[in-house]
């Protein structure tokens, strides 16, 4: 009974509505049946996707408020990409340097305050290669720590203890490290904490870890009878130029990928020093955002740089960190001296052993280096390549050790 009124009340609420591509009309009750909603994409969509805080300031006089007008704490390029399966997510850090028409050299986050979604996306489209973006989102403060609750919360690995307190923005922040299930609440802290060392890149990295999570939860078919309760929250904390046709179309493609097909990259680059600027930036490596953008989103650079593959020597060059998630403490050292054996030197031990034990090794290249990754996967058998963002930031890749790695141990060490 639960499940016929849920799934009553949604269609009511989305029949008939407009499809995205090329058919251009409404889609009848037995339409929807039979193809589902995902069939509404006919093309890869790319979309601009903002977290923005709180407008605190009173609108001039003449003017009316805009809740959205303020600057983004999140800014996500996400592309949905029916011809392959593939959902790609590019976090663009907020305090990245920009040029912003009009204003000047500055943090891209002020775009929103300064000219809305459309200097957002004129912004953001000439930064990367002149990317076409063909939708915008903006999304409140609540839909994150309300759309968590309406699901049942959600579980993340906190690495650290988190405490801070913000009276104007209403966040107080009080979560203790390791693997736990976060409320509504918490998940908003987790995601808006900004530590010293990491700064924005460490919660661009949060966001998108509670995204994996989100969508994990999202994808259960028990949450259909809930889908009432969800689009009640997205029409009360969100702005955006999709219809509401388009909106559940692309969420439900979203929804019914496979997890692995959801990649995530954080945008290359690194932190300003104290002695190029008075503000603290996030300075963009070029190369590495060009890569990117070719690999995830079918953009080509500008002429005269184009990407070149690189050989075997060049990528022994990169920055590997090894984290232990087998059962043995033992894992990561007799990963670490394979990987010498090789030819690669600049291989580090992660901080600490990842949370839980994995089946499978994974080879992670969170800043989007998937040639790296490809060429590592090569030489470790049976492992799992994961385009996300959940490695450690000091590397280029990351390689998480399984319980595969050792079992096959004994065979690798006769051959060699």
């Amino acid at each position: 009974m639960t499940f016929s009124v849920g799934l009553g009340t949604t269609l009511a609420l989305v029949a008939p509505f407009r499809l995205l591509g090329e058919k251009d009309g409404p889609v009848s009750l037995p339409e929807l049946f039979q193809g589902g909603l995902r069939y509404g994409i006919s093309r890869p969509v790319n979309i601009i996707v903002m977290g923005v805080d709180l407008n605190l300031d009173k609108p001039e006089e003449g003017e009316t408020y805009d809740p959205f007008k303020s600057r983004s704490d999140t800014m996500l390029l996400v592309r949905l990409n029916p011809g392959n399966d593939r959902v790609s997510i590019l976090s663009i850090p907020r305090d990245t340097r920009v040029e912003i028409p009009d204003v000047g050299l500055t943090k891209i986050n002020s775009a929103n305050w300064w000219g809305g979604p459309d200097l957002v996306t004129e912004v953001v489209s000439k930064t990367l290669n002149d990317v076409q973006i063909d939708r915008y989102v903006r999304v409140s403060t609540g839909a994150f720590r309300e759309l968590v609750d309406v699901v049942g919360g959600v579980e993340v690995h906190v690495p650290f203890a988190m405490q801070y307190e913000d009276q104007t923005q209403k966040l107080k922040i009080d979560l203790k490290p390791g693997l736990q299930k976060l409320n509504g609440d918490e998940a908003e802290g987790f995601v808006r904490f900004r530590n010293k060392n990491l700064g924005d890149i460490g919660r661009a990295q949060r966001q998108q870890i509670l995204l994996r999570a989100l969508q994990k939860k999202m994808a259960n078919p028990a949450m259909l009878t809930r889908l009432p309760q969800i689009l009640s929250v997205l029409q009360k904390h969100i702005d955006s130029n999709l219809s509401v046709g388009e909106m559940l179309a692309l969420m439900q493609f979203g929804l019914q990928i496979n997890s692995e097909h959801l990649q995530m990259v954080l945008l290359p680059g690194r932190f300003s020093g104290p002695e190029e600027y008075e503000l603290s930036f996030w300075l963009m490596d070029l190369a590495g955002m060009d890569r990117v953008m070719q690999t995830y989103f079918e953009v080509s650079p500008p002429v005269g740089y184009e990407i070149v593959a690189r050989d075997p020597s060049q990528i022994q060059d990169i920055r590997i960190v090894v984290q232990n998630a087998s059962n043995s403490p033992d894992g990561d050292t007799v990963m670490v001296e394979y990987l010498q054996r090789q030819g690669f030197s600049n291989i580090h031990y992660a901080d600490e052993d990842w949370p839980h034990s994995i089946a499978k090794t994974q080879v992670i290249p969170q800043w989007g280096d998937l040639e790296s990754a490809e060429y590592l996967q090569t030489l470790l058998p049976d492992s799992q390549l994961l385009a996300n963002s959940t490695g450690d930031l000091g590397s280029d890749l990351t390689i998480r050790v399984g319980q595969d790695w050792l079992q096959q141990q004994p065979a690798s060490s006769s051959d060699s």
